[in-house]
């Protein structure tokens, strides 16, 4: 989302050493229980999976916009006359607290719809720490969540995927409250449209949040709590003044439509747990 808007590297280090440097870099030095990985989509249809699309009620898949083929969930505007800011979210049925999710996604190079935005071009994302589905408004296009934006290469400037943005949401980096809706990676890569991406998220405990693209940190982060100034979520503002300024420490994951056609595959999940 913008508004106007792998090899391992190990050094010469002892097996103690080696370890220590996996825990650290992977989990924030923080020692956590982790269970088995485990599927969150049979590679054949949309089972355990809810769309909630702008403009049209919970569970109505509007022209097939969310499609199972083959091992993927395809983002596809194939049915559509115009895509009309009618932004979309693919539910999984579950909450979840404090875990990691890796998945592989490519952006496609056909079937984008005329009228989809300039910022929206080869533009989906990962939404999660998420409101659920039904407590959406029907005209609201984008959840209270945060999203682990995904990017793919538009022309020939730099566009790093990887990005953070926070839709009714705030965060911290670095300890500091960050004030953009979309704060870019310094060191994610542009990739290309039709090229594979493997992009892991790992939300620790602590609630602290880890992105990574192809095995590479690209974000760290910490705080989600609601943000009752937001002015990007829109017509979620009831729904965050009712709860106020709280901490968000888990919510639902969904896959974004948002006027891109894109793939999703190999959608797994591992819960953490403090030690």
């Amino acid at each position: 989302m913008v508004w106007m808007k792998s090899s391992r590297l190990w050094t010469r280090l002892g097996l103690a050493s080696a370890l220590a440097f996996c825990v650290a870099g992977v989990s924030h030095a923080e020692e956590v229980r982790a269970g088995p990985w485990r599927s969150l989509f049979d590679g054949k249809t949309l089972n355990g999976w809810t769309a909630k699309i702008a403009r049209h009620p919970v569970g109505e898949n509007y022209r097939q916009t969310f499609v199972a083929d083959q091992g993927v969930i395809r983002v596809s505007y194939a049915g559509y006359d115009k895509f009309d800011n009618q932004f979309g979210h693919l539910f999984y049925k579950a909450p979840f607290n404090a875990y990691r999710l890796r998945l592989t996604y490519r952006f496609l190079t056909e079937g984008l719809p005329l009228d989809t935005p300039g910022w929206a071009r080869s533009n989906s994302g990962i939404m999660f720490h998420s409101q659920t589905a039904e407590s959406m408004t029907v005209e609201q296009p984008f959840p209270v969540s945060i999203e682990f934006q995904l990017l793919g290469k538009e022309d020939d400037k730099p566009r790093p995927t990887g990005a953070v943005c926070t839709p009714g949401i705030t965060i911290t980096i670095d300890g500091t409250k960050v004030k953009e809706h979309c704060t870019p990676p310094a060191n994610a890569p542009t990739i290309a449209n039709g090229t594979w991406v493997q992009a892991e998220l790992e939300v620790l405990p602590s609630g602290k949040i880890t992105q990574k693209i192809n095995g590479v940190v690209v974000h760290r982060y910490a705080d989600a709590a609601l943000d009752p100034d937001d002015t990007v979520a829109g017509g979620a503002k009831p729904y965050i003044l009712a709860r106020g300024a709280q901490p968000v420490t888990g919510g639902y994951i969904s896959l974004q439509s948002e006027g891109a056609p894109i793939e999703f595959k190999d959608i797994e999940i591992q819960k953490l747990a403090p030690r």
